[in-house]
């Protein structure tokens, strides 16, 4: 018979059903303990090093300044970073268990706040506010740098002076006209002129290039241009050495080469960039090339290794010398001081400084018997660099100089490059071209590293720059710069000219090969602006697949991949609105064109338009168009977008109209767009852009299907060279699509110049 075990009568020291679950904390901590045990050795088996991941931790402190919007944020990431450090030395010390994980986490999170602190801190030393607004004055000032520029026409000044309203010592660049130059308006000269001054300008459309940023942390208040003659009132002391040989190297490089190779040769030699026709630097920016123009680490490179092999070899054949001391260290320091005195030749800018330091530490590694290309270098000159310029993290120099080096690295890093690259016994032209195999396989691994940051600081990039990048290297490298070196040597005995003819025909090559290249069928792809989200996604997957080791490298193509995916869905705003009001854009109506409100006489501005929209070029007035109304004073168009219609209205003139006429027009279209002040009875059905709402929120991009206005302010937070006049417009905030109850527009008032003299011609235009 069967029997069943008695209940089990629960004590009083014994807890009830159920309450077992009482002891899952207990389990969660077992499990936590599991999952950073099983991070540990993952960490450890992966090839996880520390020295890469630091500074990008730290890099990624000076970007979290740049994309936080105020005081308040930065803060926030502080305490957070703070935070983490004592919660790590708490919950991960007690019973010495996971010590890499342990530091890991400690450090990273230092260096975050560090690059964070860094920025802020220099941002706050350095950082110069700007004029308050647009101006005509007469200036008096001494003169810090001198640029000419013939291919422009001008002369670039930079200025010490006083701001006229306010005395306080600040910066200004002028453009001074050509054919008002003199010898005597040279550095340290004091000069009095009149000038038209400008704040430096802050991104004309969101995704734009930010020279009001750039313009804050180099101390430079104003910009602007000469207006009539300029006054010597004091002469120009002595030119420093470095400066009178630059000028002098160009001019006797120009000298001997007529026409564009003898401007590029100029660059190469001096650095002297001016002399460039503005044909041939766009024929080599679509060709990929326009990195040859600057100098930059190729050049300093080459340089540096010029002067190491040249120093090993012909001080090894001395065997006295080689017997006692390690040749390899004199060589190092002859190609230290080589790049050194070339950079300062050069001008010392700061992507060159940049340059030179990374060459330095290479030379050091080789000194040491190190290897001279690794991760781990590549990492301390990263930092060393962020640590002086922590702002050029924000700029396309600094990304693509550091993105390039790092494929090459990690491409020649990988088990299967090593093997197709170790000695073998085989016949030369074999050996010649694996070589040439290896040297195209790394000029499309850098191509594909660089056309995301192309992409998303220039809206374009070469599709052929890889090909292109193969020859023009090697060709610049080995050819064109050694002969304009072994010219400028031969001049000293008067014999140099065989040689700058063959320079010149180098040279000529290079040319013909980036103007051939950009008039390729589809030489350059064009986007309009990605914006950050997948950049950053590309930022996250090269990152990846760069630092990480075997396999698990590979993960980092799931954020590529999808950064991409997310590129062949952007789409161009349909409406392109310039932060003054006047340039207006826009897109979907004209195949492959652009219709714009004003045809400008500024290929600034049509240039921003035409690529933040992605197209080529093309323009077209919206008062020739059939599709648009237009009188003197106002334009009407009516645009179709995802089966609804909407109606804007354009302001051109300034002649006076009655506000009712005005206030009519208004309630008939969704989107008014105006460069001046408008009243606070005119109220669209949606957006009213004019002149006040600019003022805060800078330029626009509208994409009518999705309801969605996009700003200048929306990106630049409160950071110090961003100054709108009042708080971003109350009337973004819940856009209404057509045919709904308005949004409120408290934001408007009546104050303000034109409130109540609109532009004419309302009645009619709408």
């Amino acid at each position: 018979m069967a029997s069943s075990a008695p209940p089990t009568i629960p004590m009083g020291n014994e807890p009830p059903d159920g309450a077992a679950l009482q002891h899952s904390p207990w389990r969660n901590r077992a499990d936590l303990a599991s999952a950073l045990a099983r991070l540990e050795q993952f960490l450890e088996r992966s090839g996880f090093d520390r020295a890469p991941w630091l500074v990008v931790a730290f890099g990624a402190g000076i970007a979290a300044w740049f994309l936080l919007g105020n005081r308040w944020q930065w803060l926030s990431l502080l305490a957070t970073c703070g935070a983490t450090v004592l919660a790590a030395m708490a919950a991960l010390r007690p019973d010495g268990r996971f010590p890499f994980l342990r530091q890991a986490v400690i450090a990273l999170a230092i260096m975050l706040a560090g690059g964070c602190m860094l920025v802020w801190a220099k941002s706050e030393l350095v950082g110069t506010r700007p004029i308050e607004r647009p101006m005509v004055t007469v200036l008096t000032g001494t003169v810090l740098d001198r640029v000419e520029q013939p291919a422009e026409g001008r002369v670039r000044l930079m200025l010490a002076t006083r701001e006229p309203e306010s005395g306080r010592a600040i910066r200004v660049r002028i453009n001074l006209p050509l054919e008002r130059d003199a010898p005597a308006i040279a550095e340290g000269a004091r000069l009095r002129l009149r000038a038209r001054l400008m704040p430096p300008a802050p991104p004309m459309l969101p995704g734009g290039y930010d020279f009001a940023r750039a313009a804050w942390f180099s101390g430079l208040a104003a910009t602007g241009s000469v207006l009539g003659d300029v006054t010597v009132i004091a002469p120009a002391g002595q030119v420093s050495p470095l400066r009178a040989a630059q000028r002098s190297l160009s001019a006797h490089v120009r000298a001997n080469l007529d026409g564009s190779p003898g401007a590029i040769a100029a660059a190469f030699a001096s650095g002297d960039r001016g002399a460039i026709a503005e044909a041939d630097e766009i024929a080599m920016r679509h060709a990929g090339l326009t990195h040859l123009l600057s100098i930059s680490g190729l050049h300093v490179s080459a340089m540096i290794a010029a002067a190491y092999f040249l120093a090993s070899r012909l001080l090894g054949l001395w065997p006295w010398l080689a017997l006692r001391v390690r040749i390899p260290l004199i060589a190092a320091a002859v190609g230290a001081i080589t790049g050194v005195g070339y950079t300062l030749l050069t001008g010392a800018e700061v992507p060159t400084v940049r340059s030179c330091i990374g060459a330095l530490l290479v030379l050091a590694a080789l000194a040491l018997g190190r290897e001279p290309l690794s991760l781990r270098l590549l990492a301390v000159a990263a930092f060393v660099v962020l640590l002086f310029w922590p702002e050029a993290l924000a700029g396309p120099s600094f990304q693509m100089s550091f993105a390039a080096v790092a494929a090459i690295i990690a491409l020649h890093g990988t088990a299967r490059m090593r093997a197709f690259m170790a000695p073998r016994d085989e016949p030369w032209w074999t050996r010649l071209l694996r070589n040439l195999a290896a040297v195209t396989a790394t000029g499309l691994v850098i191509e594909l590293a660089l056309m995301p940051i192309g992409l998303f600081h220039f809206h374009q990039s070469g599709v052929y720059g890889a090909l292109a990048n193969v020859v023009a290297i090697p060709l610049t490298t080995f050819l064109s710069m050694p002969l304009i070196a072994v010219a400028l040597l031969f001049d000293l005995f008067g014999a140099g000219g065989p040689f700058w003819w063959l320079a010149g025909k180098s040279l000529e090559a290079l040319l013909a090969l980036a103007h051939g290249t950009a008039a390729m069928p589809g030489a350059v792809s064009r986007i309009p602006a990605m914006g950050q989200g997948p950049f950053a996604l590309f930022v996250a997957g090269g990152l990846w697949l760069a630092l990480w080791s075997g396999r698990v490298r590979l993960l980092g193509a799931v954020p590529a991949a999808a950064g991409a995916m997310l590129l062949t869905a952007l789409a161009p705003p349909d409406v392109l609105i310039s932060g003054d009001g006047r340039h207006v854009g826009i897109t979907g109506e004209v195949p492959g064109a652009l219709l714009v409100l004003r045809e400008s006489r500024s290929d600034f501005a049509r240039d921003n338009l035409t690529e933040l929209a992605g197209m080529d070029g093309d323009t077209r007035p919206l008062t020739a168009w059939p599709g648009a109304r237009c009188n003197r004073d106002f334009c009407a168009i009516r645009l179709v977008r995802d089966g609804k219609a909407w109606n804007l209205l354009m302001t051109r003139g300034m002649d006076l109209v009655a506000e009712r006429e005005l206030a009519a027009a208004c309630e008939r279209v969704d989107i008014v767009i105006s460069d001046r002040y408008l009243p606070r009875s005119c109220r669209p059905r949606w957006l009213k852009a004019d002149r006040r709402m600019l003022d805060r929120s800078g330029g626009l991009t509208i994409d009518l299907a999705a309801h969605r206005v996009r700003s200048v302010a929306q990106s630049q937070g409160q950071h110090g060279w961003w100054s709108p006049r009042t708080a971003y417009p109350s009337q973004l905030r819940g856009p209404v699509p057509p045919g709904t109850t308005p949004a409120p527009q408290a934001d408007q008032s009546d104050t303000g110049p034109d409130a109540k003299t609109p532009a004419a011609g309302a009645t009619g235009a709408s």
